[in-house]
């Protein structure tokens, strides 16, 4: 491409993204790239040039708009674990849509509105359907407002600020509210703690003494046999042999705000192996305590991520492509 170039490792806007080690930095114009690597919280990683490229999106309107020195990352190593395997090998790249200056969603915010919403598609349906992104401002209050959205504000955490933070209040097991300490949810004053919705994490991560109350409360309302033997990486399977519509507890989380989050349970009991599901949630083994809500518990519903509102909004409607 005749628009592309790296970064240079001597420029300043080198300095937004985080390194690998060591970094060694030649400041002879050709061989001085810019490097970078991108640790994410389920262990994936990303790796390669930090670059600049003119590129040309489709916009809601049918025309075309042209992006001039849009920053990204030309990866050359991405890999990390998934349900599957490794989530990142093979693919074509990994967008950023984070609260940094650099990410897609904040660059184009700045040309085209401060706000983006997508809708993630049970990746178990056949024919796989069609995921979608919109980024900008005057297309997203139409989603917004058809879609009978609930809110939440989003929360910001100064150790950790390109993360998208929202508070829970409390969690609930088939309508059972968990004995869970509102402290273990809260951001406290080193940074740690808080929940994160993270579209690039794929299970839903919880501190070990609300993740031990969940997996209890799953324990005691279940009434499917566990399976015979655990999946690897799970601690709650069950043997739904033979059973087409198996009937699970619903858990929901009720959010800062007094909305309530409520994914169906088919977004945390996912398919292992022939006739088991396993509880699609883990706890954090680090002494930091964040939880994560990932990818699979998103799917199905419509996210609104409004950053001048500094708000969350979020609907089981308006998952139609637009």
């Amino acid at each position: 491409s005749s628009t592309f170039s790296p970064h240079h490792c001597y420029e300043s806007s080198c300095r937004l993204v985080p390194h690998p080690k060591p970094n060694p930095c030649n400041r002879t114009r050709l061989h001085s790239p810019c490097r970078y690597e991108y640790p994410y919280a389920d262990g994936s990683v990303t790796s390669g040039f930090f670059s600049k490229e003119t590129t040309t999106l489709n916009t809601s309107s049918g025309k075309e708009a042209k992006l001039r020195s849009l920053a990204f990352g030309c990866g050359f190593r991405n890999s990390g674990p998934s349900v599957s395997g490794p989530s990142f090998n093979g693919a074509n790249g990994v967008m950023g849509l984070g609260r940094g200056p650099i990410s897609f969603s904040s660059q184009l915010g700045r040309r085209l509105g401060n706000k983006f919403s997508y809708c993630l598609m049970d990746y178990t349906l056949a024919p796989t359907p069609t995921s979608y992104l919109m980024i900008g401002g005057e297309q997203n209050e139409v989603v917004s407002k058809g879609s009978r959205m609930s809110f939440t504000p989003l929360q910001t955490n100064r150790f950790s600020p390109t993360f998208y933070y929202i508070g829970i209040k409390s969690a609930f097991v088939g309508g059972a509210k968990l004995p869970i300490s509102p402290t273990v949810w809260s951001i406290d004053e080193s940074g740690n703690g808080g929940t994160v919705i993270d579209s690039g994490t794929t299970l839903t991560f919880l501190p070990e003494l609300a993740y031990r109350v969940v997996l209890a409360a799953f324990r005691r309302q279940v009434k499917i046999p566990s399976a015979a033997e655990l999946t690897p990486g799970f601690d709650l399977c069950l043997n739904v042999s033979g059973v087409s519509r198996p009937s699970l507890p619903r858990l929901s989380f009720k959010l800062v705000g007094n909305s309530v989050f409520a994914p169906p349970p088919r977004n945390y009991f996912i398919d292992t192996a022939d006739g088991v599901k396993c509880l699609a949630i883990q706890p954090v083994n680090s002494g930091e305590g964040i939880s994560v809500i990932g990818n699979l518990m998103q799917q199905g519903f419509l996210l609104l991520f409004d950053k001048d509102k500094l708000r969350l909004g979020f609907s089981r409607r308006g998952c139609a492509v637009p």
